[in-house]
């Protein structure tokens, strides 16, 4: 058995896209998923393979992204999708520390299963506060005009500026990222949103917890009326206080590892959970 570990490039992404279509899930454009591309950034490789001969025995996603913390650039690497055939798990450690051997990157992990938390907290990442809430989505009444919510792309262009706008043009296209805008009183808040099981808007990004938390009606409305969503799931890191009408629980963990940002200056952006 002679197992070669090498970066995926371009070239190889054909050839990842059918072993995680096989052997992961088959129901992810996993040729989009694997070559995404948000933001203006050089990326050094799509993550690293396993081959064994020319065959792809496993893969370990990366998705890079520069982000602006505190006036300063800062570079980071999201692990995505994990998996190596069985008879190569015994392997399955080197795409990691290839990832991690690569320098200058903070490193997120946001959907990291059971087994590979241990392995992870070993390699000293630590966990994010996950804390969260459920909010039923009801059809209550709502004043017609007061808040305007829509995802209408020349609508979400005309009212986001500066960092907004680049996020949004930056994610417009990507494949598990859903996009709102809410206006009301001449302030706006930009929403993203992925769709998980069963029927739940899952928030990512909040740029205006305030005006969030006062269109909440109309919004989780609109996400049932319009989305055929039943409710929305939100952490508290992202939308900072519960709302009223909510239940308390754990989101999914998600895992970190920085030299030296603090986890609320790290978000889930630029990641898998907007890609897949």
């Amino acid at each position: 058995m002679s197992v070669e570990l090498a970066p995926i490039r371009d070239t190889d992404v054909a050839a990842v896209a059918d072993f995680l279509h096989t052997h992961h899930d088959p129901d992810v454009s996993w040729s989009q998923a694997c070559s995404a591309a948000l933001g203006a950034v050089e990326v050094p490789n799509h993550g690293f393979m396993l081959r064994d001969g020319q065959a792809v025995v496993g893969t370990l996603l990366a998705l890079y992204s520069e982000r602006l913390v505190m006036g300063r650039v800062e570079r980071f690497c999201n692990m995505g999708s994990w998996c190596v055939l069985p008879n190569y798990r015994s392997r399955s450690i080197l795409l990691v520390n290839a990832l991690l051997a690569q320098k200058d990157y903070h490193f997120t992990v946001l959907s990291p299963t059971a087994g590979s938390q241990e392995i992870l907290a070993w390699l000293k990442f630590g966990f994010f506060d996950t804390s969260a809430v459920l909010i039923p989505n009801l059809p209550w009444p709502t004043l017609p005009g007061r808040t305007k919510i829509s995802a209408d792309p020349e609508v979400i262009e005309s009212t986001l500026t500066g960092a907004e706008l680049e996020l949004y043009r930056d994610h417009a296209q990507a494949l598990a990222a859903h996009h709102l805008v809410l206006i009301r009183g001449g302030k706006s808040c930009y929403v993203i949103y992925r769709k998980a099981w069963p029927a739940l808007a899952n928030i990512l990004h909040v740029s205006n917890a305030d005006l969030f938390h006062r269109a909440l009606i109309p919004l989780t409305r609109h996400l049932l009326i319009r989305c055929g969503l039943v409710a929305t799931l939100a952490e508290l890191r992202i939308i900072e206080r519960a709302p009223r009408l909510s239940f308390g629980l754990n989101s999914w963990p998600k895992m970190y590892r920085s030299s030296s940002l603090e986890p609320g200056q790290i978000d889930y952006l630029y990641s898998e959970l907007v890609c897949v």
